[in-house]
């Protein structure tokens, strides 16, 4: 074997070697990628999960306490003076604004949830370097090469 012959061998080795380490940097890439993406939507799933536990009490305490409570205050209003009514009304109307300050806390909560914007970002950025990666013209004598080891 000539020196010119192992020096193409070489190549060719350096070349498998090469596409090996980027198929590999590639792997880790998407992996990293898929990984960040999973960490921003687990974030934002315990902020949805804040929101909705808020909305879960909310309606728990306007069910189950509202009738309860609803008559004792209004007996113990109509106990200081006031008509049943105006007492009942004055209860009912205070467990709104409770009910009305859980849903705006809920809301609050709900918007801060967001797409996974650091993922997005890597992805584009990923996809632009990928997309400007041109292969290299392969050489007939390469080509021939190809089909000689195709068809055996």
């Amino acid at each position: 074997m000539s020196a010119v012959d192992q020096g193409v061998q070489g190549a060719e080795r350096t070349l498998g070697q090469l596409v090996a380490s980027a198929t590999a940097e590639m792997s880790a890439l998407v992996h990293d990628e898929i990984a960040l993406a999973k960490a921003e939507i687990r974030q934002d799933v315990k902020r949805a999960g804040a929101g909705s536990a808020a909305i879960t009490v909310a309606g728990v305490l306007a069910l189950f306490s509202l009738p309860v409570l609803s008559f004792a205050a209004a007996y113990g209003i109509h106990n200081l003076g006031l008509g049943l009514a105006w007492s009942f009304l004055i209860v009912g109307v205070a467990f709104l604004l409770l009910a009305a300050l859980l849903g705006l806390i809920a809301i609050k909560k709900f918007k801060q949830v967001k797409p996974p914007e650091k993922s997005i970002a890597s992805v584009k950025v990923t996809a632009a370097v990928v997309g400007s990666v041109k292969p290299h013209p392969r050489s007939v004598s390469d080509q021939a090469v190809g089909v000689a080891r195709s068809s055996s």
